[in-house]
């Protein structure tokens, strides 16, 4: 048994149904590590993404290892480290908080991990012209993510416009002039029709925000469609586009590579991916059936 001890956890909103302390867990049992990660639910405390750094500093004195932190606190998360890794510093945003010698390090696995599943899920698809939806930090690390891949422009739509022009102007500094575009409303229908892909980096389709990010009739059948959420796995967005035609992605490979990259960050150890995938399917096959099992009749 490795005697060393971890106490990790996540802050979020609406996360009580997160798999993340249960896919950390197995992994640490597996490797005879002592390990703990806990939720911290801005619902269940009655707090806000600004009260992030209050949170982070009560972490921090609890000795807490470290921290996920996601939506809607990843970009907020930023001003309160002492230190940013560059990806960070790209991004603007943060989902690994690591204590360490006293200081609150930044990292950001988020584009790691897009980036692995994509290449895994979507190998060979055409990525000339791409739709962004969401410009916060899952869309910021989504959008670095496929110009890293070779995408040649990613149009960006969100609901705050400044959000999606800070975003565009960060992304065309990296980049390149014209790489990056920040859509109106009113332009979606005019940019869709001539793009390969469609990426949701919006919460719309969790289970907590119920949806469509975007009108299912701008979809059709040579458009490939990715969706960051994992939980339920087949999105509204997703299921709709299967039904046409279209080739998808699910946010699963995404949730996987991220927390493995983070596991690796708080333990300094490499974890065993593929096992950690047989785990998050293990995981998520026993709440679909959970789920099931709630929505079937009593028998007579």
């Amino acid at each position: 048994m490795n005697e060393r001890r971890y106490l990790v956890g996540l802050i979020g909103a609406d996360i009580g149904p997160s798999l993340s302390p249960a896919l950390h867990e197995r992994e640490a049992d597996a490797q005879g590590l002592r390990y703990l990660y806990q939720l911290i639910d801005l619902e269940q405390l009655g707090s806000e993404a600004g009260d992030v750094g209050r949170l982070l500093a009560a972490a921090r004195l609890m000795g807490y290892r470290g921290l996920n932190v996601t939506h809607p606190c990843k970009q907020a998360v930023v001003r309160h480290l002492d230190e940013l890794s560059p990806e960070v510093i790209a991004l603007g945003a943060a989902n690994t908080v690591v204590f360490e010698a006293g200081r609150a390090i930044g990292h950001n696995t988020d584009r790691y991990g897009f980036e692995r599943s994509f290449a895994a899920g979507l190998p060979e698809v055409a990525r000339e012209r791409v739709l962004l939806l969401g410009a916060g930090g899952a869309g910021a690390a989504v959008a670095h993510a496929m110009l890293d891949l070779g995408t040649g422009q990613i149009a960006v739509l969100d609901l705050d416009p400044d959000r999606s022009a800070e975003l565009v102007a960060g992304l065309c500094r990296r980049f390149g002039s014209g790489r990056a575009v920040s859509l109106r409303p009113e332009q979606l229908a005019g940019w869709i029709a001539r793009a390969n892909g469609v990426i949701n980096a919006t919460p719309v389709g969790m289970a907590a925000h119920p949806g469509l990010p975007l009108p299912l009739e701008l979809l059709r059948p040579d458009l490939w469609v990715a969706d960051i959420v994992y939980r339920p796995l087949e999105t509204a967005l997703l299921a709709a586009a299967r039904r046409i035609g279209c080739r998808t992605l699910d946010g699963a490979g995404m949730a996987l590579f991220q927390a493995a990259e983070s596991f690796r960050l708080f333990t300094g150890l490499r974890p065993d991916v593929e096992r950690m995938m047989r785990h998050l399917r293990q995981l998520m096959a026993r709440e679909g059936a959970e789920s099931c099992e709630r929505r079937s009749p009593p028998s007579p």
